[in-house]
């Protein structure tokens, strides 16, 4: 090769990795982890958000409400998210934070009842006797009563529960809590309970690995997770009589009839709407985003508010098409009162 070619190489391997170097000092790297419940979505909004803005990478780690709650705590996160909202004492023990409601959806309930070719209805009552460890089998009168002329299968019932604090155990507890008294007395609401009965999974995938498993199984996932293991669920009879199926369109109906309470406080519990909501699906939650008020890290804090900005305005029509309510204008406007809150070293971001 000529000394020319040679230069001429050279010129080309330098400016190569001028550029490289140069690409790679400009990624911005988010980090977040969190809710089970919502990754599905969360995982669409990286992406889409990564389209506009190529230098901003994004990791979300799908552990758990409770571990992404921890590691906002712990500061190894730039962002957490749960479906159970901070209390005001979990507040009080951790660095400032602002907590924004970003999606809301269903907890349905799914089974394995061989045979059973049409959607399995559950009261209040049967749904809290399951789990409490009252209903043993299948033949169970109360069953019975919500299926008429149904022949549900002679099988033990298995009762399948996350084995690690979960935001999506929140929700589902604190409505067995609304609806049924012995289960409020006995084990609660939280993300983490004592279970009466059951067998764990760690993570929706673990809970639904056991459904599929077990003949007579029976557990509570996020709908996405029911529907990507082609699961049946089951339609929960609401306050207003009506057996409802787990829907994007349930929830709306669910968090309308709690948008005066939730314009004061977000972390007001949307399940059990009243009869006024005739289509509600009962079993309903927000997911909340929970964020330093403040970094030392322009660049990242700046990035963060604009994928934040993106999961609350152009975000929540890619939520609908996935099995997640889009939130009402009023919490958005919420959002935006929180989202303002954000600082980079003590000074406002644009």
């Amino acid at each position: 090769m000529s000394n020319r070619g040679v230069a001429t190489l050279v010129a080309v391997v330098a400016l190569s990795s001028l550029s490289a170097c140069n690409s790679s000092s400009n990624t911005i790297a988010l980090s977040g982890a969190g809710s089970t419940f919502v990754y599905p979505v969360m995982t669409r909004w990286i992406q889409d958000f990564s389209r506009t803005h190529q230098n901003v990478q994004i990791n979300y780690q799908s552990i758990g409400s409770g571990g992404g709650i921890q590691q906002v705590k712990s500061k190894t996160v730039d962002f957490g998210a749960s479906d159970a909202a901070l209390t005001d004492q979990q507040l009080a023990a951790m660095l400032p934070v602002v907590q924004i409601p970003e999606s809301a959806g269903p907890v349905c309930i799914t089974y394995n009842l061989p045979g059973l070719t049409q959607p399995l209805q559950l009261s209040p009552e049967a749904l809290a006797g399951i789990y409490l460890g009252m209903i043993k089998n299948w033949t169970d009168p109360l069953l019975a009563k919500d299926n008429p002329g149904v022949k549900l299968p002679s099988v033990p019932v298995i009762v399948a529960h996350r084995s690690e604090g979960s935001g999506t155990t929140n929700i589902f507890t604190t409505y067995l809590s609304a609806v049924s008294p012995d289960w409020k007395q006995k084990v609660g609401a939280g993300p983490a309970v004592s279970w009466p009965i059951g067998i764990g999974g760690k993570g929706s995938e673990g809970v639904t690995g056991n459904i599929r498993n077990s003949a007579g199984a029976i557990g509570y996932v996020e709908l996405t997770y029911a529907q990507q293991n082609h699961l049946p669920t089951a339609s929960i009879k609401n306050a207003a009589g009506q057996y409802i199926q787990p829907t994007a369109q349930g929830t709306t109906a669910a968090i309308a009839a709690f948008t005066a309470q939730l314009t004061q406080d977000p972390r007001v519990p949307i399940v059990n709407p009243p009869a006024s909501a005739p289509v509600g699906y009962p079993i309903s939650g927000l997911t909340f985003l929970i964020i330093p008020k403040d970094g030392p890290d322009k660049d990242k804090r700046t990035a963060l508010k604009q994928f934040i900005q993106y999961v609350i305005a152009d975000g929540q029509a890619t939520a609908a098409t996935l099995n997640y309510a889009p939130l009402p204008d009023e919490v958005k406007q919420y959002d935006q009162q929180q989202l303002q809150q954000l600082t980079a070293a003590g000074q406002p971001i644009s």
